[in-house]
This record gives C-alpha cells, structure tokens and sequence, in this order.
C-alpha cells in the first residue's frame, strides 16, 4: 500500500503535535509494510533534519512562504498536486487547515483520509477571515474525504453533530514508554536543582497560556522553586516577545525547543507539569509528562480532561488565582503517580490507522 501524507510541517526535529502524531506514526506504519511518503515545508528543513528519509518513511520537500496566513493553503496545494504524480492509495492530510483542498485531491482521482486534530480556528493567532477559512477546511475534510479520523471523543461527538457524518474514527494521540534519564547535566546547566522547578512544554502561541502561568507562579517562587518554559514560537510575534519579556523580569529559564535527552532530563527531574492552554486537540506533551510519572495542574477545557486525571488535577482556565493556588496545593504534596496510559499506545494507534486505509480502500468511492 503506497500513502502520501500532507499537512504537516515535517519531521524529524521540527516541534509541533502534528509533527510529533507523524513523527511517532508513519515510521511503525513503514514497519508494517506500508510504503510511505511525507511531503514536508521545505521552509523547515536546515542542517539537523535535512533528509531523503528517515526510519523508512521517504521525504519529498516542497515550497511553503514562511507567512502564517499563506504557508499552509500554498504548500498543500503544490503538495497536492505533486502527490497526484506519485499515485499513491491513500492520500492522508492531516489538520483543517490543509484539509480545505481535500476537494481538490478527490477531483484529481485520490482516495483521501483526513485526521482532524482540533478545532484551529478557536486559536486567537487567527483573524475572522482566517478562522472563516478554517471552518470551510474543516467542513471540506469531514464532508468529502473518504474517512475521517479524529483524535478525540470530544472531537467526534462536535463534528459529527455538526456535519452528519457518523463513520468518524477516534483514534488518539500516543506516548511512548518513557526512557527515564539518569543525567542532571542539561538542568544543571539551566540552573535547576532536580525536584524544585515546575515545567511547562509548548509553542509559544496565546492559546497555551504561558503568560497565565507566568503571571500564577509569584507565590510558588517565594518558596524557592523555578519555572521552565520548554518550547518556542515558529515566527516572532508580539504574543512571544510578550513571554520572553515577562520571563526575564520573572527569572524563569526559557529553554527553546528542544527534544531527545535534554527534554528527558528536564521533565524526568520535575516537580510538577502544567498546562494551562486555552485549546488542544489531545496534548501530547501532557501525556509525555504523564508517562514520566508527574504530578500535573492542567486547566479544565474538555480535551484536557483524560480518564486517567482526578478532579483535584484541574484549574479554572484563565484564572490566574486558581492556578497559583493550584499549584501551590500540588507541590505541598510532592508525589509520583501511575496513569493508565494504555488507549495511548502508539503500536495501537498504528494498527487502527492500516485499519481505516485498508477500509477505504476496500470501499466505494463514497463521498461525492
């Protein structure tokens, strides 16, 4: 089985849960016996991930304009085009955004499974035309791909009220088994003592929160712990000059993005984990903090609300002084904790995705 996939930025080395979903995917699926061809951003593309593969899975790099407003429509529509001449049986786009030219891959003769991994236009980066946009992508992936597959419960019970559609999959994001880190020289060399900072891990756009939980960490930091920030924005903005202000007039370490071991170290030495987002699909980082064992404060949008975090896990989003006293409350405990993390299983999620493409290709050429 030949699958082109488009609609994420890239991998290996580019940050992002998307990036991350297909970093973790296609590689088992190319295990499986599946031929497998990822059409990356070439605007992401420098000397650490500057490939023709990786893992099996073949690259293509095709152009996309470093602009928020036109770096997604003009890349997947050359990615689009260029896919057609690969002839794949399956053409997998992933995200709303991308997903708007699913039309265009059926007219051009490709069977095409989207995953919809979250509601964008409810992010504040996005202006009214943007978000207008974004909910006619959405409407074109649900409505016109041969499958679609969602991330989340939540996710599925919205789009398929909103757009009839009863087929839709849920298949999650995954963890991997954590690969606890007996080195302290990453953190060391931030500053940190192990067990007295809190992190966080994201991008730096305003629907993570991170001026909330900078704002929230006043008290917390009068008892002598730190505050760790793990992420980047992927174009300066004023939102991320914001952070980076306020984290200097706060002394909390910024890290950039970073991965590998050094992300090991500094969530395997934590404290605490939080999240304070204001949107998520299903957040990978806060299943890999889960994993590692952490304690986590978490703000209580309904994709943060996994089966396997308690109610005394949650904070008011938005509201700073419930997440300072959140925070104290947790640290006050310092615990461990075991999660159930097995609907997370990234073997799992790979076996039901082959499902859903053999499917397809198993089926009519429904829908029109």
């Amino acid at each position: 089985m030949k699958v082109t996939v488009v609609g994420t930025r890239g991998f290996p080395n580019v940050q992002g849960g998307i990036e991350t979903h297909c970093r973790e995917l296609y590689p088992r699926l190319v295990a499986m016996g599946t031929d497998v061809t990822v059409i990356r951003r070439k605007s992401y593309i420098n000397d650490s991930n500057r490939l023709t593969e990786f893992e099996g899975v073949r690259f293509k790099d095709i152009y996309a304009p470093r602009n928020k407003y036109l770096e997604t429509i003009v890349h997947t529509f050359f990615a689009i085009i260029y896919a057609r001449s690969l002839k794949p049986d399956i053409l997998h786009i992933h995200a709303m955004g991308p997903s708007l030219l699913v039309p265009l891959g059926r007219l051009l003769g490709m069977k095409i499974v989207m995953t919809h991994h979250g509601a964008d236009y409810n992010r504040d980066k996005w202006g009214f035309l943007a978000k207008k946009i974004l909910r006619l992508g959405e409407k074109a992936g649900v409505t016109r791909s041969n499958a679609v597959i969602a991330i989340s419960d939540a996710i599925k019970r919205d789009i398929s009220g909103k757009y009839n559609r009863s087929d839709i999959n849920v298949i999650h994001n995954g963890v991997n088994q954590p690969k606890h880190s007996s080195e302290t020289s990453y953190i060391t060399a931030l500053g940190l003592t192990p067990g007295r900072y809190i992190v966080s891990v994201g991008r730096f756009v305003k629907e993570k929160g991170f001026d909330d939980l900078i704002d929230a960490f006043g008290p917390v930091a009068e008892l002598g712990y730190k505050l760790v920030i793990a992420g980047d924005a992927d174009l300066p903005d004023s939102y991320s000059e914001l952070l980076k202000r306020k984290a200097n007039e706060t002394s909390t370490v910024l890290t950039g993005f970073i991965q590998g071991e050094q992300l090991r170290q500094l969530v395997d030495n934590a404290a605490l984990f939080a999240m304070t987002s204001y949107h998520e699909g299903l957040p990978i980082a806060l299943l890999e903090a889960l994993s590692f064992g952490l304690d986590v404060v978490v703000s209580d949008i309904e994709a943060n609300r996994l089966a396997c975090l308690e109610e005394e896990d949650f904070y008011r989003v938005g509201d700073v002084a419930d997440l300072a006293r959140k925070l104290l409350e947790k640290l006050s405990m310092s615990r461990r904790r075991r999660y159930d993390l097995s609907p997370y299983d990234w073997d799992y999620i790979s076996s039901q995705t082959l499902d859903v493409y053999n499917r397809v290709l198993n089926s009519g050429p429904k829908p029109k």
